[in-house]
This record gives structure tokens, C-alpha cells and sequence, in this order.
């Protein structure tokens, strides 16, 4: 039965990416047997339920390998019919690469590699510290593992090994990942490109290693996950070697990797696998199987934890009162923050240093840290700092990890109970765009915090100074982009990223003081973009501004005020906000009547769909102090000012 049950999934993956005429058989009939073992003996899911919190996290980081996973949830019972798997990698439910929230038991976005492994350390991370903070003896209500199965090519990838890293360092023993050793990536073997060891490395990085040489063993299989859950201090690696492609006439090669096998060759397939159903025809006895070891002993579990926490719920009805309120929508009272934003002048890193802290103390739930950061961009979690010896502190030490800190800070938020936050310079929004923008794609409210936003930074230089990282981000689609001028506008966007729940917020701030304004507010930076400074008789213009710049803006509209120039400033810290107002608003805000000039120290990229007049940066920047590179490139209110004289006169 167990051989029928693993033959069907091997089919069906077959039989669907040779109509689909695209994916990658190879995973699916190697890996088969462990994904198996693994969904039938130890995951605990429920496929009528399946948010169900306490459930097991299952990752395939090998996103490529779609098939294997969406062919074991229809088998299992989740909303994926046969219908669907016919439909593969077209429009529907069944995407070539799995989709968070967009098919049912897919618990991330996975396919660029490295991700899902890294999002799953974020998934195991989150368990300990809800576990520390709920757990009461004998009411275990968070308790459950997070399992990945991954490849060749999601352990070549730097961002994996950054997580591995760090999740050797934390400990986190409730992970579990299966590696598919196949020794065959796309160009070829795997030794063309890589000869670590394994052992050594995982061993090296505080983690359980374990092989199994046949893939196709059940038994020793299971021995070694039963081994790695024995293993409470440290995560587990098993190293399962397969053969891709099992069962045809490339198995072992690259031809079976990302190619389908063919109509003439899946025949032979059957033959050898003495499978003698037509394409997407499945016995019931493989269905009853499924149904028997999955869903029936996952729904089981579910009860038995529905019970423990009714029971957790009477004896302490506080602890419970605040689990439920990890999980409630977020609304965030700005009065009660007026003590943070006294002052005329603050770099708004500080400021939301400040808003952290506050937020930390009303908010239990949030969590996070920096990428060895801290000092510079304020963006600490309290508590203390979290770690295998403190679950329950709230400040992660992500260590000089972009690449991670993005994809564990995902996985976390994946994970559901908390709003979770990283940060880092700005510039270094580069390493961690691929997590960014995967966050986008899933409709997950990640925050991202970006201190030293400009030239500003100064004598650190070109390196450290951003010029195109501003219109990159603001490009992707769902990514709420903002870049507060002072202190009420820091708050606000705290507030907006509190309040998100489908899509990810970046935050950027200066490193260098700006000037607070009490005309900035968060009913215009709701809005995206609003007039901070009104013109007084007439409007000659229009200077329009984000960040610091919006300071510039002011200063530089006094200038003009006193040589007969009347001209309003608006202020745009969220084009994203601002794009989604009626066009009455816009008509409002930027009336088409009125010069528009745009300015900004960084691309000009950003404003060209709002006006053709820009005064930015698209040059890399110098390393001088602050004050002495914002003179070299104009960024004065002198020089500004004449620019936008020059501009009115045409």
C-alpha cells in the first residue's frame, strides 16, 4: 500500500507536467518516498482546518518541485481537485511554482531558491518564543514542528546558508529538514559546481546531520526523523540520497530535472513502476490511505489541542485573554505618543527608535531586531535579546545576515501571532529585495525599517550611500514604501504598518536631523502625498518632496516667498498611498495648472509620472562629511531655489 500511495504521487506529478508541457519531474519521482513518510507518519495538519494554528509548518524550499507537493495535498483532501493538478502551471490553483495563499496547504512562497528554508527558520524561530511566552506545564498550546523538504541548489544559495547559520546558532531543534541529495542540479552534477561536505558544514553551523542512502527506505526514514525530534537543542539535517528521475531512462541525470519526461516515456514509467491506471486516475484504496494517515490523524490532534486549550482557557484566562490578542487587528492610539516627537529637530531613525520601544511596551506581540545594526538604525526589539537561552525576549540578533533577516522576518510573520520588524542601512536593501518583494507577492505585512537614507550619510561614501534603491523598491507591486519628513510622519507610518495586514511596509529614515513640522500629520500621510505648507496668495508652483527633502522644500520656499515667488510644498512620503487617491485628490494636491517640481536626493526615476521637473541625484554619491556632499551635489536651499526660479520663468 505505502509502494501504490508513493507511485501515485510520482504519476500524477508525471501526468501533469507532461499536459502542462512544463515543470520538473525529476524531484517528484526521487523525493516521492520521503515527502511520503514524512506527510503520512509525522505532520500534523488539518486539511478541513487549514489554518489551524498549532498545525505543523511544511516547506518545500525546492519550489521547482511544485508538483510533488501539490499532488500529496490532493491525495490528502485539500481543496486541490484533480481538475486542478490537470491545470497545472496555468491560470488556477496550481502555479509552477507554489503560492502563498493562493493554494491551500502551501504555507510560503517558495521557488527562488534558498527562501524556503530561510523562511522556515523564521517559522521554527516564532514557535519558540509564542511556546515560551504560552506555554504552561502540561498545556503545551504551541508545540509543533517546522519540516522542509529542500534541494542541491536551496544549500548553494547564500541566503540558506546565512539561516543555517543562525538557526544552528539559536538552536531551534523543533526544525527539520530533509534534504533531497540527488547529486544533480540543471547544468549537470552537482560536483561541476560544489564539493562541500555536508557533515562537516551542518556539524560546523551547531546542526544534527544525518544520512539515509536510500531514498527509497521507508524505515530508515522514519528512524532518522524519529532521531531528529529526540534532538531538542539543535535543528536536524537528514540527508536523503535519491535518484532523480527514479524510474525512467534519465533517471540520474539532468535531462529529468526540469523537463517533462514525455507521453512515450511515462508509459515505460508505469511499466517499471507496474502502475497500470490511465493519466489522473488514482485507486481508492490510495485515497483511503491518505485519508486514514493524514487527515484523520491530523483532525484527531486538532481535537485533542482544542481541548487543552479549552481547558488552558478556565484555569488561566489572562494567558488566553492575550493569545487571542496576538492574533486581533492591530489599532494604534497616536496620542499616547506625544512624549516621543518633542523636540524641533530629530533624525527620524531616533524618532522611530523611540516609537519601537513604546510600541514594544503595548504590543507584546511584536518582535525583531537588526542586521548587526542596532545602534545605527534604532530598530531594536525589547526584552533583552532573544535566544536559545531567553525564548522569550523580543530583540533578535540577526548578525551580518540581510539576506536572512528578510526571509526569517517573512517566515516569522508566515508563522501568524506576531508582527515582526528588521532593520538595516538602506543601501543594503539590496540583499534583501528578493525577500521584499517575495513578502509583496504574499500579501504578508513584514516591516522593513531603512535608516541613512541619502548622501547624507556622508563620509562612509559611495558605497553606503543609496541612489536607485528608492525607485527599485517603489516599483514593486504591493510594497507600501515610505519615507517619513519628521517626526509625525515616523509615527504614522508606524501606525500604517501596525495596521497593514495584506501588504509589507518599508520605512526609510535619515540618519541626520530634521526639522519637526506641525503641519505634518497622519491624515496626510494616509493619503500619501499632501500639502504641508500652503501657498499664501497665488500658486506659482508646486515643490514636491519626500523625507528630508521636505525640509529642503520649506526652507527653500521661504527663499522664494522674499523674491516674489508664492509656492506650496507638498510632501509625498508614500507614492503608493498616493496613487491609490481619487483623481479629485490628486487634482487637489498637484492641480494641473501649476508647475511641478520634484526633488529628492536619489534617482529621478521615482517622479517622472508626476512632473518632468526634477532636481535629484543620478550620479553615485562622494564621501565627504554630510554638509560638504550635499553642497557638492546642490542639495542647499540656495541652490534649490535658484533651479526652481529658473523652472517658474519658462
Amino acid at each position: 500500500m505505502e509502494q501504490r500511495s508513493i507511485n501515485a504521487i510520482r504519476m500524477l506529478g508525471v501526468d501533469a507536467i507532461n499536459k502542462a508541457n512544463s515543470g520538473h519531474p525529476g524531484i517528484v519521482l526521487g523525493a516521492a518516498p520521503m515527502a511520503y513518510q514524512l506527510f503520512t507518519q509525522n505532520l500534523n495538519v488539518d486539511v478541513k482546518d487549514p489554518k489551524w494554528f498549532n498545525r505543523d509548518r511544511f516547506v518545500l524550499s525546492a519550489g521547482h518541485g511544485s508538483m510533488l507537493l501539490y499532488a500529496i495535498n490532493h491525495l490528502i483532501g485539500y481543496k486541490i481537485s484533480m481538475d486542478d493538478l490537470k491545470n497545472f502551471r496555468q491560470i488556477g490553483n496550481t502555479p509552477g511554482h507554489p503560492e502563498y495563499g493562493h493554494t491551500e496547504g502551501v504555507e510560503t512562497t517558495s521557488g527562488p531558491l534558498g527562501q524556503g528554508i530561510s523562511n522556515a527558520v523564521g517559522m521554527a524561530i516564532a514557535e519558540t518564543h509564542l511556546a515560551a511566552r504560552f506555554n504552561k506545564q502540561q498545556f503545551p498550546i504551541v508545540d509543533h514542528y517546522t519540516y522542509v523538504i529542500c534541494g542541491d541548489g536551496d544549500l548553494q544559495e547564500g541566503v540558506a546558508l546565512e539561516s543555517i547559520s543562525l538557526a544552528g546558532h539559536l538552536g531551534l531543534g523543533k526544525l527539520i529538514v530533509l534534504f533531497d541529495s540527488n547529486d544533480i542540479q540543471l547544468d549537470g552534477k552537482v560536483s561541476l559546481a560544489y564539493s562541500d561536505s555536508h557533515k562537516e558544514k551542518f556539524e560546523a553551523m551547531g546542526w544534527q546531520y544525518q544520512i539515509v542512502k536510500d531514498g527509497n527506505d521507508l524505515v530508515s526514514i522514519q528512524r532518522a526523523i524519529n532521531k531528529a525530534k529526540k534532538e531538542t537543542d539543535k535543528p536536524s539535517l537528514i540527508e536523503i540520497k535519491t535518484l532523480i528521475g527514479y524510474g525512467t531512462s534519465g533517471q540520474g541525470t539532468s535531462k529529468v530535472h526540469g523537463a517533462p519526461i514525455g507521453f512515450e516515456e511515462a508509459n515505460v514509467l508505469r511499466s517499471n513502476l507496474k502502475w497500470e491506471y490511465e493519466p489522473f486516475v488514482v485507486p481508492q484504496d490510495v485515497y483511503d490511505d491518505f485519508k486514514k494517515k493524514v487527515m484523520q490523524r491530523g483532525q484527531r490532534a486538532h481535537r485533542k489541542w482544542l481541548k487543552m486549550v479549552a481547558q488552558y482557557q478556565d484555569i488561566y484566562p489572562e494567558d488566553y485573554a492575550l493569545f487571542n490578542s496576538f492574533f486581533a487587528e492591530k489599532s494604534m492610539d497616536l496620542s499616547t505618543f506625544a512624549n516621543e516627537i518633542n523636540g524641533s529637530k530629530d533624525a527620524t531613525r531616533n524618532i522611530s527608535g523611540k516609537v519601537i520601544a513604546k510600541l514594544s511596551a503595548q504590543y507584546l506581540n511584536l518582535i525583531g531586531g537588526s542586521a548587526d545594526l542596532t545602534a545605527s538604525t534604532k530598530a531594536k526589539g525589547a526584552d533583552g535579546h532573544y535566544s536559545k537561552e531567553n525564548r522569550l525576549a523580543r530583540n533578535i540578533n540577526f548578525g551580518v545576515r540581510e539576506h536572512a533577516m528578510g526571509a526569517v522576518v517573512n517566515g516569522m510573520v508566515l508563522h501568524g501571532g506576531l508582527k515582526v520588524f528588521g532593520g538595516a542601512f538602506f543601501v543594503f536593501s539590496d540583499y534583501m529585495k528578493p525577500a521584499i518583494r517575495l513578502a509583496a507577492i504574499m500579501h504578508i505585512p513584514s516591516i522593513f525599517i531603512f535608516s541613512h537614507d541619502t548622501i547624507a550619510v556622508g563620509e562612509d561614501g559611495p558605497t553606503h550611500q543609496p541612489i536607485e534603491q528608492l525607485v527599485g523598491l517603489r516599483a514593486i507591486p504591493n510594497l507600501n514604501v515610505i519615507r517619513p519628513a519628521d517626526a509625525n510622519e515616523t509615527l504614522a507610518a508606524w501606525k500604517v504598518a501596525m495596521e497593514s495586514k495584506t501588504t509589507p511596509t518599508v520605512i526609510i529614515l535619515t540618519r541626520q536631523n530634521v526639522t519637526n513640522y506641525s503641519t505634518t500629520s497622519y491624515a496626510g500621510l494616509t493619503k500619501g502625498a499632501y500639502i504641508v505648507s500652503k501657498e499664501t496668495e497665488r500658486l506659482d508652483g508646486i515643490l514636491l518632496a519626500s523625507g528630508s527633502e521636505v525640509d529642503l522644500a520649506i526652507q527653500t520656499q521661504h527663499i522664494l516667498k522674499q523674491e516674489g515667488k508664492d509656492v506650496r510644498v507638498v510632501s509625498m512620503p508614500s507614492s503608493f498611498l498616493f496613487d491609490k487617491q481619487t483623481k479629485k485628490y490628486h487634482k487637489e494636491v498637484l492641480p494641473k495648472r501649476a508647475k511641478v517640481i520634484a526633488v529628492e536626493m536619489a534617482s529621478s526615476l521615482s517622479w517622472y509620472k508626476y512632473t518632468s521637473n526634477i532636481y535629484a541625484l543620478d550620479t553615485f554619491g562622494i564621501s565627504a562629511p554630510a554638509e560638504v556632499a550635499l553642497d557638492y551635489f546642490g542639495f542647499t536651499k540656495e541652490k534649490f531655489a535658484d533651479y526652481v526660479k529658473n523652472i517658474l520663468i519658462k
